[in-house]
C-alpha cells in the first residue's frame, strides 16, 4: 500500500441496531433505548459512556445517535451494550425493562465493521433479539502536503557573515490571525538555500482547505533567537500542487526595506518550488480493512538475572496464587494483540537459557513449547502452558542478547516482500541488555527493509498494578 506509515489511534463512529427485540409493554410494543459502557483504562469497573435516543414502539430499532470513540490499537477496550425499554422519564435504567446485552471489544468491532450478535439476558431463557453493530472511521482529510522549496540570491544585510536562512509557514484562521505549522530547518551558509523535502498532513497545513491563504515568512537563523527578518510571500496548496514554474517563483517581500528604498526595492530574494503533491494517509484501519494480518512473535527471557523461579523474588516465580510478572505481561499484551489475529497462533521464542539434556550450551533464540520445527502456541492460553512447562524444563543462564531475537523476527518481515503484513516483536526481559550495540544495529538495519519492532521492557519497578 502507498503512503505513510499509519497512526494507530483513530476516531470511530458506531451506528447500532436492533432486530426482534422481546416486547414487554402490554399495550404497545417495547420502546427501546441503549446504553453503551466501557472500562477505563486500568479499571474493571463498567462505566456508561453514551446512550442513543429512545425510539417509540418498535422491535426492530435503528438508532440515529452514533456513538463517537477514540480507537486505540495498543489498549484493549471493552465494551458493552445494553438494551432497555424505557418506561418512564426517570434517567435511572433500574426503572426501565432490561431487553439483554452484548460485550466485545472495540477492536473486534473495527476489525469486523459490521457485528451481528444476539442479546443475552441470564434471567429469560427464550429468544431476545439481536443486535447490529457497525463501525466506521470518521471521514477526515487523509492527505498529506509533500514538498520542497529551493531560494535563490536572498538578500543578506550583514557585513561580515553569511545567512541560514529558513521558512515559517502560517495557515490563516477564520478571524484573520495566522497561526504556525511548519518550520524548515536553517540551510547554513549560504544565499541560495536547498531546504529539505518535509511532509504535513493537510489538516495541519491548511485544516483541508487547498486554497486557504498560507503566509511563508523566511528569516535569517540568530542563534540568540533574534531571528533577521529576509521577507514574506502568500501561497495555497492549490498553487503549490501546481509544482515547479513560473506561477511557484515567489518573491520574497520585506515591507521595512521596501518603505526604506522605495521604488528601488525589487524584493529580497526568490523561494521556488522544486517539487510538491499530495498524496493520501492511510489509518490503522484502513489497513486492516484491506486485508492486513498482524504477526505477533513473542520473546521471553530466560537468563539467571531474572532470579530463581522458586525464589519470591524472581521475576519468573511460580505462585500459584498469583500469576507472575511475566505471565501479567505476556496475559496483558497477548489479549490486545489477539483480537487482531486470524489464526490466534503466536511464536514464542526464548533467549539466555541452558537447553536439555546436557546444559552446556547457551541458547539465544529457542522456542518455548519445546518443538524444536515449530514455534506456534495456540491462543494466549498456550502461551502461558508453554512458558511454565518451559520453565521447568531449561536452566536459566545468560547473557541477555536481543540481536538473535530480533534478526530472527527481521528476517521474516524481510521476507513479506507484498507489504501486507504487520509485524511485531513483543520482549519480556527484567531490562538487562548485555549486546545494545548488536541490538541498535540490527534494529535500524534489517537490510533497508522496513519492519515494525516494539519493543516492550518490563522490570519489578514497571509491574502492572
Amino acid at each position: 500500500m502507498a503512503g505513510t506509515a499509519a497512526s494507530p489511534t483513530s476516531l470511530v463512529e458506531i451506528t447500532i441496531s436492533c432486530r426482534n427485540l422481546r416486547d414487554t409493554d402490554v399495550f404497545s410494543k417495547s420502546d427501546p433505548l441503549c446504553v453503551v459502557f466501557y472500562q477505563p483504562f486500568g479499571s474493571r469497573e463498567w462505566t456508561e459512556y453514551k446512550r442513543t435516543e429512545c425510539i417509540d414502539n418498535t422491535l426492530n430499532p435503528d438508532f440515529a445517535t452514533k456513538i463517537s470513540m477514540t480507537y486505540h490499537f495498543e489498549e484493549q477496550q471493552h465494551l458493552k451494550f445494553k438494551v432497555f425499554d424505557v418506561d418512564s422519564n426517570s434517567p435511572s435504567l433500574d426503572y426501565h425493562d432490561y431487553l439483554g446485552e452484548f460485550e466485545c471489544t472495540l477492536a473486534q468491532l473495527v476489525s469486523s465493521r459490521t457485528v451481528q450478535k444476539p442479546l443475552q439476558d441470564p434471567s429469560h431463557s427464550g429468544d431476545n433479539g439481536y443486535i447490529i453493530i457497525t463501525t466506521e472511521e470518521l471521514s477526515s482529510c487523509k492527505e498529506e502536503l509533500v514538498v520542497q522549496f529551493v531560494g535563490k540570491k536572498l538578500e543578506n544585510r550583514s557585513w561580515f557573515c553569511s545567512i541560514s536562512p529558513f521558512l515559517e509557514f502560517y495557515k490563516a484562521n477564520e478571524d484573520g490571525t495566522f497561526t504556525l505549522v511548519h518550520r524548515t530547518e536553517p540551510a547554513r551558509s549560504t544565499n541560495d538555500p536547498v531546504w529539505k523535502e518535509f511532509s504535513i498532513p493537510l489538516r495541519t497545513f491548511c485544516s483541508g482547505d487547498y486554497d486557504r491563504n498560507v503566509k511563508v515568512i523566511c528569516n535569517n537563523f540568530k542563534s540568540n533567537g533574534n531571528h533577521k527578518h529576509i521577507g514574506t510571500f502568500h501561497t495555497t496548496v492549490r498553487k503549490l500542487t501546481e509544482g515547479p514554474g513560473a506561477s511557484n517563483t515567489c518573491w520574497l517581500i520585506n515591507e521595512e526595506r521596501k518603505r526604506q528604498k522605495g521604488s528601488s526595492y525589487k524584493n529580497s530574494g526568490e523561494v521556488l518550488v522544486n517539487k510538491a503533491h499530495t498524496r493520501q494517509v492511510f489509518s490503522f484501519i484502513d489497513y486492516l480493512k484491506g486485508g492486513m494480518e498482524i504477526n505477533a512473535f513473542i520473546a521471553i527471557d530466560f537468563t539467571a538475572s531474572n532470579g530463581d523461579p522458586k525464589s519470591p523474588q524472581s521475576l519468573h516465580f511460580l505462585n500459584p496464587a498469583l500469576p507472575n510478572q511475566y505471565v501479567r505481561a505476556i496475559t496483558s499484551v497477548g489479549e490486545i494483540i489477539e483480537d487482531y489475529d486470524t489464526d490466534k497462533f503466536f511464536p514464542v521464542l526464548g533467549f539466555g537459557a541452558r537447553m536439555p539434556p546436557a546444559f552446556t550450551s547457551v541458547s539465544h533464540e529457542f522456542f518455548v513449547n519445546g518443538d524444536p520445527t515449530n514455534p506456534f502456541c495456540h491462543r494466549v492460553q498456550g502461551v502461558l502452558e508453554a512458558y511454565y512447562s518451559c520453565l521447568n524444563r531449561v536452566q536459566l543462564y545468560g547473557p541477555t542478547n536481543f540481536a538473535p531475537i530480533i534478526n530472527h523476527v527481521a528476517r521474516f518481515a524481510a521476507s513479506n516482500t507484498a507489504g501486507d503484513k504487520y509485524f511485531i516483536l513483543l520482549i519480556l526481559t527484567d531490562g538487562i541488555i548485555t549486546d545494545m550495540p548488536q541490538t541498535k544495529e540490527v534494529s535500524c538495519g534489517c537490510n533497508g527493509i522496513q519492519t515494525f519492532i516494539n519493543n516492550a521492557i518490563f522490570t519489578k519497578e514497571m509491574a502492572f498494578t
